[in-house]
């Protein structure tokens, strides 16, 4: 059985329309992909989806079975998202792929600290990102076992 069996949606995180809309294509590519999509184009939108909070108050969907974070964004960036999900007892069990072009060890560091489960460079070929993108639904949603968050 995989994650696909429960269709939960899958939460991208990314304040670029052209990296988002490559990430969804990839992760679309060969069809195989049966969970819904979900952005939220920076990190308030996004804590306020994960939280059910402001325009989410009264969501009744599941919660995301991943979130792919982009790292540096304007506002309250991925460092910061991520470590309001991971502090959280209700969200904390959600697997977090930061996606980023930055391969500064100080910053790689510091998402694993704060609770990343993966960190991807996102390369700034778009064959490479198309790669590195399906290698990740591959694992995360095929080969990996998820919690089943609510």
């Amino acid at each position: 059985m995989n994650q696909n069996d429960f269709a939960q949606p899958i939460l991208i995180v990314e304040d670029s329309d052209d990296d988002y809309e490559a990430t969804e294509r990839a992760l679309k590519r060969d069809g195989k992909l049966g969970n819904e999509l979900i952005r939220c184009s920076n990190g308030q939108q996004a804590l306020d989806f994960l939280l059910r909070d402001g325009a989410h108050s009264g969501r009744t969907s599941p919660n995301p079975s991943i979130v792919l974070l982009d790292l540096n964004m304007p506002g309250i960036d991925g460092r910061a998202v991520l470590k309001r999900i991971k502090s959280d007892d209700s969200i904390k069990h959600i697997p977090v792929v930061v996606l980023t072009t930055s391969n500064a060890q100080t910053d790689i560091d510091a998402c694993y600290s704060a609770g990343a489960n993966t960190c991807i460079y996102k390369p700034v070929e778009l064959d490479g990102f198309f790669s590195a993108v399906q290698q990740v639904r591959d694992y995360w949603l095929n080969i990996a076992m998820l919690p089943r968050i609510d």
